[in-house]
């Protein structure tokens, strides 16, 4: 029986009449990553880099989220090829792959994700999710189509690397992370500190000049409210590991004396 595929996060971006606004989930658990995405927001981040999350996991994050209005997206532990191919065989169709500083290293992400001769992803189609096991009618001619590609940048040399970066052919959005890129600028832990926030809007205004959707992570609610004033069309505004730590440090705090 023929399978269709999710419109991807480019097409939601592209269609979308307000920003984005999601939230991490790094926790690994298949309850949290319900409860989020039954919460209304557009989109979930499901982060493989700083997270216990293996393939199995995901693979059964994917199939959990699947049921609800939200869009998944994954992020890669590293830009590697087979790490890429190995996501996208499962069945991810959003990738935000971290740590790219430089518009060589944004192509050879680009490559990794497509199919020869545009590329250098692997063939698997007939054993992998990412086609339905070939139910997806055409998908090794048309897979362009049902992947999308948000690189993200996090250090001073992805800052001044922005414009070139957004410009590459198939890079479809740009994700600025603030805690790397304060580490990155001599401020570990200072994300909201005004030198990070300046690299932030020159960032976030390089990747609009290329007429790129251009995303960042804003845990504060005034950071984050800056930010979507200055164009940002995707955020994530949390995580499921930081709301429950926050919310079971409030109960102690309420019923247990200090």
């Amino acid at each position: 029986m023929p399978v269709r595929l999710a419109p991807t996060f480019r097409d939601q971006l592209s269609d979308a009449a307000r920003p984005q606004v999601g939230m991490w989930v790094c926790s690994g658990s298949t309850v949290a990553a319900e409860i989020c995405a039954g919460a209304g927001l557009d989109w979930l981040l499901l982060d493989t880099e700083h997270s216990p999350l293996s393939l199995e996991t995901l693979l059964t994050l994917l199939q959990t989220v699947a049921a609800y209005p939200v869009t998944p997206v994954v992020r890669a532990s590293v830009g590697d090829a087979v790490v890429l191919k190995r996501l996208l065989d499962v069945g991810v169709q959003n990738l935000l792959v971290p740590m790219v500083d430089s518009a060589k290293q944004a192509e050879e992400t680009v490559r990794a994700v497509r199919y020869p001769p545009r590329g250098v992803r692997g063939v698997g189609s007939a054993l992998s999710r990412s086609a339905r096991w070939n139910r997806v009618a055409g998908y090794l001619d048309r897979a362009d189509e049902f992947v999308s590609l948000c690189v993200q940048i996090e250090s001073v040399a992805g800052v001044e690397a922005a414009s070139e970066i957004a410009a590459v052919d198939g890079v479809d959005g740009v994700f600025v992370g603030p805690s790397d890129l304060a580490a990155s600028l001599g401020l570990l832990g200072q994300q909201t500190h005004p030198e990070v926030t300046a690299a932030v809007l020159r960032t976030l205004e390089a990747v609009r000049e290329q007429g790129k959707p251009v995303g960042v992570n804003a845990f504060d609610p005034e950071q984050a409210r800056r930010y979507l004033d200055a164009g940002a069309s995707f955020i994530l505004v949390g995580a499921d590991t930081t709301l429950l730590a926050a919310g079971s440090d409030g109960l102690a705090k309420r019923f247990i004396a200090g």
